[in-house]
């Protein structure tokens, strides 16, 4: 363990954020441009990066703790407290970098997560809608057969 790795650790963390803008970008064109049927695929592909980021998340925080004992941080010190025990500018403006990058990268997924998740409720609703209508008329044809059947005996 060591500040090296953390480093690999929070790029590769990066990298992910940036796979899972990208899926939910995908998923907000699908949904505008009424591509409702491959929204499975792209949630799944969503969900598949949110499992691999939970797993980073957790090497992470395994690497910090070590980091956190070489600088002398508490055990449980997050990234922007690390920063301030780092030994040297060097190593600062690293995490400095990584901490701006997770914290933008973090802003803009809540940003899309939230519109796209309006967009789906929206879908839904008219889906149901729809299947209510389809409902109505149903029932409204059964009747209408009900009762010539019924004229007719």
């Amino acid at each position: 363990m060591g500040t090296n790795e953390l480093s690999m650790r929070l790029w590769h963390e990066r990298e992910l954020l940036t796979a899972l803008l990208f899926k939910l970008d995908v998923q907000r064109m699908l949904l505008a441009s009424g591509q409702d049927r491959w929204i499975d695929i792209a949630s799944r592909e969503i969900d598949e990066v949110s499992a691999r980021l939970r797993d980073t998340g957790v090497a992470c925080v395994v690497e910090a703790v070590g980091v956190a004992h070489e600088w002398g941080a508490p055990e449980d010190a997050t990234l922007r407290e690390l920063i301030g025990y780092a030994p040297d500018d060097a190593w600062r403006e690293v995490f400095t970098g990584h901490l701006d990058a997770l914290t933008g990268l973090t802003a803009q997924i809540a940003q899309v997560r939230d519109a796209n998740t309006a967009q789906l409720r929206a879908v839904l609703q008219r889906t149901e809608e729809a299947l209510g209508d389809l409902q109505g008329a149903t029932d409204a044809r059964l009747d209408e057969a009900e009762v010539e059947a019924e004229v007719r005996a």
